[in-house]
């Protein structure tokens, strides 16, 4: 008997205990006391935090490619794909401009970083050292070359979600135009696709020992300490970001007929281990699955969210002037307007430069101040240790922000089923159908 995954855990409902989400805030609460109390056996964690995100982006690739290549060979019109393509990448210009501008506005506003006058030459720069020198690889040039892979097969195997995405495209696009002949390797996509969900619902299940290994080493390691002497900077940020969501994010998902925080319970689960991890990419399959779930076309998710995860970083754009400008406050560098919308402009260009980078928000920073010489880059050395509190906010806002803009693009393409939708954020509790979507059936 066929059976959807959501009937084959029974109609009585678990115990709170159970559910994912509620493991992974005790992880994450257990992470802080370790942390906090035995600061040397919290670092020595880090191994648990970093495998776990190993592992899950040890399937990113390969679902990637299936995902978007099953959706595309489904399409009727080859069109599609370029349409659907330039409305999210429309989308993504817009808003992530607005964040950017966001946090060049706050930042004046509040002056996080006014009165501390700390001479550049002072700074120990010596820390941000491979941070800059990273910086000057994430250049445009680099990066349009860093989307064609070596050959067909290193793209799934090289970790690049661009290239991926680059790949699954073509060969979806080659499926699609092929007609019956690719009718069986259209069937073993949807198949393998299938696996590969079952796989992500495997993985799932040590998020909790993941999340706990992750917070103890950045607690053990940076402390609680760490935050109060730039209490400041790492408040506004948390706000503005909080802001964000709430007020810009939040009125773009009413507009579309979605209320933010039915979408934000929906997706708790994880939310909280972004949180943990201070990975967005931890939580991408599940992403993917629950918006499939949800109502949203496969194509288009597939699609929308791997670009997303490169091109729609709302959070890291925010971080990106308010931090910018924490640094010209503190070291005393007076910008005028123009210099601002310099910096502006020049951080819309390096944050698609460095997308896909590791650490690619200290690292887009670095690169924006080493174009922008008003600000010194020594000024790095200030934000370094708060880098990794930050790193979770930058995340979270990414995550939600490339939620939002998928559902968007889906009801702009016709893809979305609002039905299914206003259904599942009505009635989830957080779980739902988090590990396939609802194409994938399991048989009893």
């Amino acid at each position: 008997m066929m059976m959807s995954l959501a009937n084959t855990t029974g109609s009585q409902p678990r115990a709170f205990w159970k559910h994912l989400y509620f493991q992974v805030l005790l992880a994450i609460s257990l992470g802080v006391f370790i942390g906090h109390f035995w600061p040397v056996l919290g670092q020595s964690l880090k191994p648990l935090g970093d495998g776990f995100i190993k592992l899950v982006k040890m399937v990113i690739a390969p679902l990637i490619f299936l995902s978007v290549t099953g959706g595309i060979a489904g399409m009727r019109k080859v069109g599609t794909v370029g349409r659907v393509a330039a409305r999210a990448l429309g989308y993504f210009l817009v808003v992530s401009t607005f964040a950017l501008f966001l946090g060049l506005v706050v930042a004046n506003v509040v002056q996080p970083g006014a009165g501390m006058h700390i001479a550049p030459q002072s700074l120990d720069q010596r820390p941000i050292a491979d941070f800059v020198a990273k910086a000057h690889d994430a250049s445009i040039s680099g990066f349009l070359l860093d989307i064609i892979p070596t050959s067909l097969f290193s793209a799934l195997t090289e970790g690049s979600i661009l290239q991926a995405l680059f790949v699954a495209i073509l060969f979806g696009i080659s499926l699609s135009v092929s007609g019956p002949v690719a009718a069986p390797i259209i069937d073993l996509v949807e198949r393998l696709t299938g696996v590969i969900f079952r796989l992500v619902a495997i993985l799932m299940r040590a998020a909790p020992i993941g999340a706990f290994g992750a917070m103890a080493f950045t607690i053990g390691k940076f402390g609680l300490g760490t935050l109060v002497s730039l209490a400041g900077l790492v408040a506004t940020f948390y706000l503005t970001s909080a802001v964000f969501v709430v007020v810009v994010l939040g009125g773009i998902a009413r507009l579309h007929g979605v209320s933010i925080f039915r979408l934000l319970a929906y997706l708790r689960t994880e939310l909280l281990l972004v949180l943990g991890t201070s990975s967005s990419e931890a939580a991408l399959p599940s992403l993917m699955t629950k918006l499939e779930a949800a109502g949203c076309d496969k194509a288009v998710v597939g699609l929308v969210v791997p670009t997303g995860y490169s091109f729609n970083l709302d959070g890291t754009n925010i971080y990106m002037t308010l931090a910018a400008l924490f640094i010209a406050q503190a070291t005393g560098v007076e910008l005028s307007w123009g210099q601002q919308a310099t910096l502006l402009a020049v951080a819309m260009v390096s944050s698609k430069g460095a997308a896909g980078v590791t650490g690619a928000g200290f690292i887009t920073l670095a690169a924006t101040l080493s174009i922008v010489p008003t600000v010194p880059v020594a000024g790095l050395a200030l934000i370094l240790g708060i880098d990794r509190f930050m790193s979770e906010c930058r995340s979270l806002t990414n995550f939600i922000g490339n939620a939002v803009a998928t559902i968007v693009v889906a009801r702009w393409e016709g893809g979305l089923d609002q039905k299914r939708l206003q259904q599942v954020l009505r009635g989830s509790r957080g779980e739902g159908p988090a590990v396939l979507p609802p194409i994938v059936q399991s048989t009893n």
